[in-house]
Parts: C-alpha cells; sequence; structure tokens
C-alpha cells in the first residue's frame, strides 16, 4: 500500500476527529432526528470517499482487514461506559444495557476474530462477526433515535463530549468499517474462483 494513501487516510481522520470534538458545543442541542441523520450522512460520506477518493480508495481495498476488525475493540470502552452511565442514571438502562454488552461482545469477539486469522475457519468466523457486529451497531443507532424520540433529555449523555463523538466520529468509521469488510470478503471469494 502507498505511503501516500496512508498519509492522506490519517490527514482526514484526524481532521475529521478535531472537526468532531468542534461541533461538541452544537451538538449539545441536537434532536434525535438530527443525531441519527448526522451518524447515517457521515456513514454515506465515508463510504462515497471510500469509492471515490483514490488514496482513501487504495487505502479501503488495501489494508489489512485485521486492522479493520480491531479498530472494533473501541467498542468495549463504549459500551462499559454505557453500563456505567446506566448506572448512574444518566443514560436509560434499556438502552445502555443492551446497547453497552452488545459492544462488548462484538469487541471481545473481534480479538478472536484476529487470533484466528491463520485458521480454516477464518473467513466464515470473520464473515459471522462481521454480521453480528453490523447488526448490533445499527440496532444501537435505532436504539438511539427511539429512546432520543421518547425522552430527548434522556439521552443527553450522547450529545455531550466525549460520548459526542460517538455519533459524530466513531459510529460512521464503525459502520463503514463493517461495509469495507463485506466488500473485502466479497472481492476475496471472487478472486478465488
Amino acid at each position: 500500500m502507498k505511503d501516500n494513501s496512508k498519509r492522506v487516510v490519517t490527514l482526514v481522520l484526524l481532521g475529521w476527529l478535531c472537526f468532531a470534538v468542534g461541533l461538541g458545543g452544537w451538538f449539545y442541542n441536537a434532536i434525535a432526528p438530527a443525531v441519527a441523520a448526522t451518524v447515517w450522512t457521515l456513514t454515506a460520506l465515508v463510504l462515497l470517499a471510500c469509492w471515490k477518493i483514490s488514496p482513501i480508495r487504495v487505502w479501503a481495498l488495501n489494508v489489512d482487514v485485521r486492522w479493520l476488525v480491531l479498530f472494533h475493540v473501541t467498542r468495549l470502552f463504549a459500551g462499559a461506559y454505557f453500563l456505567v452511565l446506566c448506572q448512574r442514571g444518566e443514560l436509560p438502562c434499556g438502552f445502555a444495557r443492551p446497547a453497552g454488552w452488545g459492544d462488548i461482545i462484538v469487541a471481545v469477539l473481534a480479538l478472536a476474530v484476529v487470533n484466528a486469522t491463520r485458521t480454516r475457519f477464518a473467513k466464515m468466523l470473520l464473515l459471522v462477526w462481521n454480521m453480528l457486529g453490523l447488526i448490533d451497531i445499527i440496532f444501537v443507532v435505532f436504539s438511539a433515535l427511539r429512546f432520543g424520540l421518547k425522552d430527548w433529555q434522556s439521552m443527553h449523555a450522547l450529545r455531550e463530549l466525549p460520548l459526542s463523538l460517538l455519533p459524530t466520529f466513531l459510529v460512521p468509521l464503525i459502520i463503514a468499517s463493517h461495509v469495507l469488510i463485506f466488500v473485502r470478503l466479497t472481492r476475496a471469494r471472487i478472486g478465488s474462483q
């Protein structure tokens, strides 16, 4: 993989992270549909960049899939924090428990998937994990929307730093990485035929 593509991806991600941190103040007053729209719009932009911007496309099609999987270990920390916020009464437990445990499970399984890359069942394990992880994160996004529509204030923690980085940065990257893994698995299958 060209160093240029790594550099471009790194600079884009750092710039985006800075922008997401800067959005913290504005995002505090965002209503639930705006938060959900932010996630889906940013996810679409990431995927569009992966297909239309040459250095990013080169990176997306050549990065070691294990790095895409290991990225999901971040979900361990987000999931654990959801559970802490549930205990403190700062997030509805009906949202935080399933979202938190789902993220923790996906993160732990990501480590198992990476460690199993040299086995006969590696591709099948990756496929199953990727489906479960994508279903989980989509559930989390729609669950946050549902709870936010029911009681806007109950989800305030997701609109404040550090958790505002979930909808404005981390979750779009997580969803996009699942899509990229599916693309890479499909390309590998077609290439082996």
